[in-house]
């Protein structure tokens, strides 16, 4: 995929319309509610420990338990990350990675039957293009796109381009979300909306408490259909105890812990730690899956 110049218009010039493409995490919800389970997300950087290990890693990740990944972009600034993130965006960021390797990582995930997500932070997506981006992510295969530090307020231009490509827009919310807030997000959200369990950074967690809950049940009273918890979610009982209120589950930290030696900096050797990332899916999976 390369960022080369578009139009949204069609060869005979005229504007193009919205996408009636059905929104894959939708049906994957859709499904999911017929089980009575929830879902599992588990999240990513892409370029982490490498390119080529971090597509192996996605493709493990699918293969044992995970339903939708969200695939990060590493960000030399990345306000909402904690400190296992940052180490692991580091460490891609210092092996060359950039946003057009993505689409490679998406189609991994595709292809392994999950649903293929991107968190990022907006300026990439900027600065490479809106409307070039929503293109090769939907030629790619992508479901759609999380933006932590994007309003709906401000997110006109992406509105546009994520309904001419059918492209999901995930926006978030936190437990210090007014009414009238969730109602925006909840308006312009597709698929679902992030709920944050807590303000702050991301990272593990010995214990959730009750305020996700409190916010996933404002945020569905707003209007919203599906809203995911995120943000400290690291034990399968964790995932249980969220997944029995929540229509999915995201982890992100204790996924990505799975593939860091000891110093939390540095990378394992991949084949002991896609043996971990394994082990850590499954039983995440487990404990998610069986919540209700």
């Amino acid at each position: 995929m390369t960022n080369t110049a578009n139009t949204t218009t069609t060869p005979s010039g005229q504007p193009l319309g919205i996408s009636h493409k059905p929104s894959r995490t939708e049906a994957m919800f859709d499904a999911f509610k017929a089980e009575n389970k929830p879902a599992f997300i588990g999240y990513l950087p892409y370029g982490f420990p490498n390119p080529d290990v971090s597509l192996d890693a996605l493709r493990t990740m699918v293969e044992h338990g995970v339903d939708a990944v969200e695939i990060g972009l590493p960000y030399s600034d990345p306000v909402m990350d904690g400190p296992v993130i940052q180490a692991a965006s580091q460490i891609a960021l210092n092996n060359g990675e950039s946003i057009h390797g993505v689409f490679k990582a998406v189609e991994t995930v595709a292809n392994a039957g999950g649903v293929p997500l991107i968190m990022s932070y907006w300026n990439l997506i900027y600065h490479y293009g809106v409307e070039c981006f929503a293109r090769d992510f939907e030629n790619a295969g992508g479901a759609g796109l999380i933006t932590p530090d994007l309003i709906p307020d401000e997110a006109g231009e992406w509105i546009e381009a994520s309904d001419r490509h059918g492209l999901d827009r995930i926006f978030l919310v936190s437990p210090d979300s007014a009414d009238e807030r969730l109602e925006v997000v909840s308006r312009n959200a597709r698929g679902f909306v992030y709920a944050a369990a807590r303000m702050g950074v991301t990272g593990e967690r010995a214990s959730i408490d009750a305020s996700p809950e409190t916010l996933v049940a404002r945020t569905r009273k707003a209007g919203a259909k599906n809203v995911c918890v995120g943000i400290g979610v690291s034990t399968p009982e964790q995932g249980a105890k969220v997944g029995a209120y929540a229509d999915g589950v995201i982890v992100g930290s204790a996924l990505v812990h799975t593939l860091l030696n000891d110093d939390d900096r540095t990378a394992k050797e991949p084949a002991a730690g896609l043996k971990d990332l394994a082990a850590k899916a499954e039983s995440l999976a487990e404990g998610i899956h069986n919540a209700r």
